[in-house]
């Protein structure tokens, strides 16, 4: 029997194999290590081969696809319903398979080397941020505690820093200016360093041409272009922008029963990361459409007025997600009047003919309630 399609169950040392043939009958089960993975699947005619989505998973996507094989790679959470039985690593690396083979299985695009050393910059930059953070609030916690109170901000803290450790005073103890001196450097190392990634971001967004069209959209600097290509790359794997904003979790959630839909806050799904650079691009264009009159900064001032400022952060966010998809995945130059031609004005509601109108309009309705929580109809009593 011919192999035509093998799930993985990949860890570091260990890899689980789950084969079937092109009727879905069980044909292999093997357990490899790690340094005989690429020499068995050497000697297999082309196939496909299925993987979850996670560490590792991008480096033998591109090693299986060099020996002919199509790679799919599944999210962990499409494959955990197919997990038969209690979870080891025979039954995932079937659930993969199984789950590889659903006709309406959204499978995730493997990341190329560009792809990785771009997401890998992110990841170093995100890091010293943090602990950039993490190091300025133990820094005004220890000063607290001696009754020394510093402003807010990155600035005031290297200040009174600094101005503590020229200073004189006989109320600072020698164990205080010792670590106030030791957390200073650390913390003037940790900014050296997240500029220098910060740089090195800037300049892979020049050298890359699709980076460079993103730039164009208001709302998406060197962090988001550089982001949005290390994550999806052209987009294929997404049907439309409509689905794209879904996945980074910018569309609001909805709990329907019956006839009556509720509509919920964002689904927050997704890459927080890059959810966070769309929504804090979004925040600045906000801001710097006070004082515009073209048709995005129109609707965006209108939406700020009605709803606040972080709605309309976060419905721009929305917004530059599909543009990006779409440049991305045509390659497209931006083009703000077709971006935003119906953003200038509210939308007609066009008026629905007689004859599709619902029966209840046509021979009149019962008078509605002025329950503002409750749209339904009046019963009679």
């Amino acid at each position: 029997m011919q192999l035509t399609r093998i799930g993985m169950d990949i860890a570091k040392h260990v890899f689980q194999l789950h084969g079937v043939d092109e009727h879905g009958r069980t044909v292999l089960r093997k357990t490899l290590g790690r340094a005989r993975v690429l020499e068995f699947f050497a000697q297999l005619k082309p196939c496909e081969a299925g993987m979850e989505a996670c560490g590792g998973a991008h480096y033998w996507a591109r090693e299986l696809t060099r020996l002919g094989h199509t790679v799919r790679l599944v999210s962990a959470h499409k494959v955990k319903p197919y997990v038969d039985g209690n979870k080891n690593n025979h039954h995932d690396a079937a659930a993969i398979c199984e789950a590889m083979s659903r006709p309406r299985m959204r499978f995730v695009q493997p990341k190329s080397l560009a792809q990785q050393d771009m997401q890998s910059l992110h990841r170093a930059r995100a890091m010293l941020v943090r602990e950039r953070t993490a190091l300025a609030n133990q820094m005004r916690g220890i000063l607290h505690e001696y009754g020394i109170v510093v402003p807010q901000g990155f600035t005031p803290l290297r200040r009174v820093a600094a101005e503590l450790l020229a200073s004189d005073d006989r109320g600072l103890t020698p164990v205080l200016r010792e670590i106030v001196a030791e957390s200073l450097s650390r913390l003037k190392f940790i900014e050296q360093r997240a500029a220098d990634y910060q740089r090195r971001i800037e300049r892979m967004c020049q050298q890359d041409e699709r980076c460079m069209r993103l730039r164009a959209v208001e709302g998406i600097g060197p962090l988001s272009a550089t982001a949005l290509v290390a994550s999806i790359g052209n987009g294929r794997e997404f049907n439309n922008g409509r689905h794209f904003s879904a996945y980074l979790g910018v569309v609001p959630g909805h709990s329907n029963t019956g006839n009556k839909t509720v509509m919920l806050p964002i689904t927050k799904r997704g890459s927080r990361y890059l959810r966070t650079l769309l929504i804090h691009g979004g925040r600045s264009a906000v801001y710097a459409a006070r004082r515009r009159s073209d048709p995005k900064s129109r609707w965006l001032n209108r939406l700020k007025a009605k709803s606040g400022a972080n709605v309309a952060a976060v419905a721009l966010a929305n917004k530059n997600a599909r543009i990006a998809w779409a440049l991305l995945r045509y390659g497209e130059e931006y083009r703000p009047a077709r971006a935003h031609a119906q953003s200038s004005s509210p939308p007609a509601r066009s008026a629905r003919p007689a004859e599709q109108q619902p029966a209840s309009a046509l021979q009149g309705a019962a008078p509605r309630s002025q329950n503002p929580h409750f749209s339904g109809p009046l019963r009679a009593g």
